[in-house]
């Protein structure tokens, strides 16, 4: 149900007038004296680094997001920490978040020498890592929805971070939160974080000086280096520093794949009694020359291909798809009082790409015959977007009360131009025996490459309201909320530029959450989310028929999940379990009224297990399992009712272990396991692509040379060089496994 009326945002109000009365009771006032002995205390209950910086008025701490909090600590074995970023509910510990959630660090990401967000994720059994339908952006099935990296937060906000690839020396940690998310973060960019959401932390200076370089290779004569550099100034060291650059080029493990990745990234902070302030900067190119294309399955292929060798390449050698990134943010955090914080965020993104692609469609699964086109394409964006907020707590009677009243906006001015090569000179080739040759000519344009128009304006904003209340000596926590969402999109059309009628769509988002403790150990949880998905524009043809609405917009979509969960925190060794079911609007033209709009639902229930920790001195384990049931219900017009959703496995998971070697002080040895279960290329569930499992190799030596701390990393993905198809696409095209892939680097601590 759509809102509009200004009715819906009367609590608003009433919250508004709570928080500043706590702001302004006299009962809460402290004189300066006693702020300046409870500040440092607090900060240091929240120290997510070294213990000895506690200073005369100002505690230095290794906050990500200018927060009195600061990091969470990392969990035993220090893979992933002991909490992250519930949305506009901040900073929380696991065993008090109503939600399933992980946050690994950079001591994993380091370690494990990840290059993106999606190698990191590599650890998560709920999650799977693909690619973009025509491009090669990284995108991430979680819970088995599909969700862009486009959609990722940096520090809170959407749409700041490079649209394609986000290197890793631009984030500190990377925080999943599993589950629908329209109440805590409001609706994604891209409308997709219907399975769960992802944030980014950025690097800030740590308490103790760091200057630490690394270089290395990988297979392909590919070669790396970077710097990372951090300090703390002044005579209170309130004010911190932390520089990162890095450079990766040179050709991949794939014959004829090259990569050139420029990285740099500036993280400031400053913090008083009350006061915390932070800002960051960053650029990024990643250009990939002749990259390895996804497959698309022709309707009249019958059989799903055998993944052919995956050190060879069926890409054209003229492709090529390049990113250009810089970005912006700023967070500002005042304490009001001891009761009441404030606070203020915002950024901006200048992205621009250019590509020319040339995807492979496969007409005969058992010969690999198909074809190739070129499509070259250009897009810029420019985003603005920022938040603010109050964060309050009070007392009535017994029960306690964390409020929260947040407001944000989000704006993007998509430009964009493409030129395709007409079907019918598509090109021979062979999946198995590819057939390469020079660029073809283009065929009609859609505004001009060289300087792409105005295609789309999207806004987003919306008002949230929140009130956490802790019961029996905070053991019974009850988390009530609502976010009102309007959600603006404009398009235009191409080469004449004519602007499409403005749709302008807003619904109320409610949030109910319960957590239960009835053990120290032991934490019980429910929740009631949704999910909001941007309404898309009704297209001219859908299957290859006419749409009888094409052009109109389409209300807003809402995905609505149920979830029940268990955490256990054993000290050494944490656990969690979630049983969820989420209901999806699905989207397609109705056969008889030839209507486009949601038709039925798809429905993914199923059931997570994540294990972390220590499990005796020397020993780490990160792992887990998640069995996924995702359906086509048989509401709607749908001809597939009960067949299973495009791309989503039965079951997935994982098992890492790290290992300190006893009596070779240094040492350390790590394996990793990844099963996937097999899915479907097409929603009548006749394609069927085979699961698979691969095994990752590491070790890393720690030593010291002249006095200098230095680290040897080795590893090795995909060791037993098996050839699969690694995911599945939302519209059922394949993407092809890496091969055996090395990779070598020596870090120095100066």
């Amino acid at each position: 149900m759509l809102i509009r009326s200004r009715y819906a945002l009367r609590p608003v109000a009433g919250a508004v007038a709570l928080l500043v009365s706590v702001a302004c009771a006299p009962a809460l006032a402290q004189t300066q004296e006693d702020a300046a002995a409870t500040a440092p205390a607090n900060a240091a209950a929240a120290q997510a680094a070294t213990e000895d910086s506690v200073l005369p008025t100002v505690t230095v701490s290794a906050s990500a997001d200018a927060s009195a909090q600061g990091l969470s600590k990392a969990f035993a074995g220090g893979q992933v920490a002991r909490g992250g970023r519930v949305g506009i509910l901040g900073t929380e510990d696991i065993m008090n978040t109503p939600f399933s959630t992980t946050a690994y660090t950079q001591d994993l990401i380091r370690d494990q020498q990840a290059r993106s967000v999606g190698d990191v994720l590599q650890n998560d059994a709920s999650v799977r890592v693909s690619r973009g339908f025509g491009n090669f952006q990284e995108s991430y099935f979680v819970r088995g929805f599909v969700l862009g990296s486009d959609s990722i937060a940096y520090n809170g906000l959407y749409g700041l971070l490079p649209r394609q690839y986000v290197s890793a020396e631009l984030f500190e940690r990377v925080e999943l939160l599993r589950g629908a998310s329209g109440f805590l973060n409001g609706a994604s960019p891209a409308g997709d974080s219907i399975g769960g959401a992802l944030n980014l932390l950025p690097k800030r200076a740590s308490n103790e000086p760091l200057t630490r370089v690394s270089v290395g290779g990988s297979s392909g004569a590919q070669g790396y280096a970077a710097a990372d550099i951090s300090r703390r100034f002044g005579p209170d060291q309130a004010t911190g520093l932390r520089l990162n650059v890095a450079k990766r080029k040179g050709d991949t493990a794939i014959d004829g794949e090259k990569v050139d990745l420029s990285v740099v990234s500036l993280g400031m902070d400053w913090r008083s009694r009350d006061l915390r302030l932070s800002a960051d900067v960053g650029y990024q190119s990643h250009k990939l020359t002749a990259p390895r294309p996804n497959v698309t399955l022709n309707a009249a292929v019958t059989q799903v291909p055998s993944a052919p060798d995956n050190s060879k390449s069926f890409a054209q050698p003229w492709s090529y798809s390049n990113e250009r990134d810089s970005f912006g943010s700023v967070r500002g955090e005042y304490d009001i009082n001891s009761q009441v914080t404030a606070w203020v965020a915002g950024g901006a993104r200048f992205g621009r790409e250019r590509n020319s692609l040339a995807n492979l469609t496969l007409n005969n699964g058992s010969t690999g015959t198909g074809t190739q086109a070129r499509f070259d394409n250009t897009r810029a964006d420019d985003i603005y977007t920022g938040e603010v907020g109050l964060r309050g707590k009070m007392t009535t009677g017994s029960i306690g009360h964390s409020l929260v009243l947040a407001a944000s906006t989000f704006s993007d001015k998509r430009k964009n131009a493409f030129y395709s090569q007409p079907a019918a000179s598509a090109f021979a080739t062979n999946l198995y025996n590819p057939v390469y040759g020079v660029a073809p000519p283009l065929g009609t344009s859609s505004n001009d490459l060289d300087d792409p128009a105005l295609q789309a304006r999207i806004k987003l904003s919306s008002l949230a309201l929140s009130d956490t209340l802790s019961m029996l000596d905070e053991r019974l926590l009850l988390t009530v909320g609502l976010r009102h969402q309007t959600i603006e999109t404009q398009t235009f059309a191409y080469n004449t530029g004519i602007a499409a009628p403005k749709v302008d769509k807003s619904r109320t988002s409610p949030m109910a959450a319960v957590v239960f403790k009835p053990a120290e150990r032991l934490s019980l949880y429910a929740n009631y989310i949704e999910g909001l998905t941007p309404g898309e524009i009704a297209p001219a043809l859908s299957g290859g028929l006419l749409v009888a609405n094409a052009g109109d917009a389409l209300a807003p979509y809402v995905s609505k999940q149920k979830e029940l969960g268990l955490k256990w925190d054993g000290g050494d060794i944490g656990a969690g379990l979630a049983w969820f079911t989420t209901d999806k609007p699905r989207v397609f033209r109705n056969a008889v009224s030839g209507v486009y709009g949601p038709e039925g639902t798809d429905r993914h229930r199923g059931l997570e297990l994540n294990v972390f920790g220590q499990v005796t001195r020397g020993l780490r384990v990160l792992g887990g399992v998640t069995w996924l049931d995702a359906k086509q219900l048989a509401d709607g017009n749908n001809p597939n009712a009960g067949k299973r959703v495009i791309g989503v496995p039965r079951q997935q998971g994982n098992l890492g272990l790290e290992w300190d070697v006893p009596g070779a002080n240094g040492l350390t040895l790590d394996a990793r396991a990844v099963a996937t279960g097999s899915s479907y290329a097409n929603a009548t569930n006749t394609l069927q692509v085979a699961g698979w499992t691969r095994f990752d190799l590491g070790a890393r030596y720690l030593t010291e040379i002249d006095g200098r701390l230095v680290t040897f990393r080795a590893r090795v993905e995909n060791a037993a060089n098996r050839n699969y198809w690694a995911s599945v696409g939302s519209t059922g095209y394949l993407v092809l496994s890496n091969p055996r892939t090395f990779t070598v680097s020596a870090s120095v601590d100066f």
